[in-house]
């Protein structure tokens, strides 16, 4: 009943609009109406004032979202290669700002000043080379530049060493949950295999190779911790599907490639504390829980709980669409002072008291 209803509203506005065209067109008969195809000069000055309008709406509108939402564009990096990897981004938006400001306002003012005018003739010029060379080469000295420094920051973001002071730790993915191994006091990771899995009833959570005595003193835990000021390399693997571990506050992202293991490395910088005291984190805190609150007032009027209070943590999320559940799959990152690390991985049971 509630389809048949739709069509005939559907209809019965169609046939409204079609009558009102009709009778739109039959007032106009008595008219004089200017109807060639030909734009007249009245015509192409309300066009140039209309790209006028165009171009400043351009302008207000960008201003307004750096305004509003310039704190969420990025939060303050926390890892070493963090300020170099923020500064090449901001160099590329300065010049592709720089660029689209100028090009637009240019655009927008010829378009104006030469509009279409009767007696005005175009000025034809089958070439010019001076100028096609300064077209030419400006934005290949430019692009060539950004390539270049952002190749040397790749080399030196991913062309690292596996010295004796990095912590090693292994993150291993799988549908829908984040796993993360330590190499114990050897820093070696114990040889892994998915075929693993099932040992020890189950309690091989990431399929370490029990007669690798390097695997022995390994810790599997489902909470990152880090020191900070310290170099660690991850080592990647993924159980089922393609994921992607995303750090953003640290600028990480490596793809978790079933069946290969894949690597990265970074230095924290900024502990958990301190990011929380940060003003910019602060603010955001605040406004979070401003949301929360007023959504908790609903909530509560209905007789539901309310929701908890946000308390901001280093995430490591997955950046593939990995399945129903991607959007939870997520793992807390504590970033500390080495003392505190250390306390902390001295409760933590090993790979050979696990299977005891």
């Amino acid at each position: 009943m509630t389809t048949l209803l739709m069509i005939t509203i559907l209809v019965l506005v169609s046939i409204a609009v079609w009558q009102i065209t009709k009778i739109f067109q039959v007032a106009q008969l008595n008219k004089k109406v200017d109807d060639s195809q030909v734009a007249n000069e009245k015509d192409n000055d309300w066009n140039g004032k209309l790209m006028f309008a165009f171009l400043v709406f351009i302008y207000l509108i960008t201003i307004y979202s750096f305004w509003e939402w310039g704190d969420v564009l990025l939060p303050e990096a926390a890892s070493e290669h963090g300020v170099d990897y923020d500064r090449l981004m901001w160099i590329s938006m300065a010049l592709i700002f720089f660029v689209q400001i100028v090009t637009q306002a240019l655009l927008h003012y010829f378009s104006y000043k030469y509009r279409g005018r009767k007696g005005l003739k175009a000025l034809f010029y089958a070439d010019n080379d001076r100028l096609e060379f300064i077209w030419t080469i400006i934005p290949v000295i430019v692009l060539a530049g950004l390539i270049l420094y952002g190749l040397y920051a790749w080399s030196n973001i991913m062309n690292f060493e596996e010295d004796e002071d990095a912590l090693v730790v292994e993150l291993y993915a799988q549908q829908f949950n984040w796993k993360a191994r330590y190499a114990g006091a050897d820093n070696v990771l114990g040889d892994a295999n998915v075929r693993f899995l099932q040992d020890y009833d189950g309690l091989n959570l990431v399929g370490i190779d029990s007669s690798d005595p390097n695997g022995l003193d390994d810790v599997v835990v489902q909470e990152l911790h880090l020191p900070v000021g310290r170099k660690v390399i991850f080592k990647m693997r993924s159980q089922d599907v393609l994921h992607s571990a995303y750090m953003p506050h640290f600028r990480a992202q490596m793809n978790c490639v079933p069946g290969m293991i894949t690597e990265f490395a970074f230095t924290p910088t900024i502990t958990t504390e301190e990011m929380r005291q940060n003003p910019d984190m602060v603010a955001k805190v605040q406004k979070i829980n401003k949301i929360r609150y007023d959504n908790s007032q609903e909530l509560i009027a209905n007789g539901e709980e309310a929701l908890d209070p946000y308390q901001f943590d280093y995430l490591l999320l997955c950046n593939k669409i990995c399945g129903a559940s991607h959007y939870n799959m997520q793992m807390k990152i504590i970033v500390e002072e080495e003392k505190d690390f250390n306390a902390w991985m001295a409760q933590q049971r090993t790979f050979a008291e696990v299977i005891q």
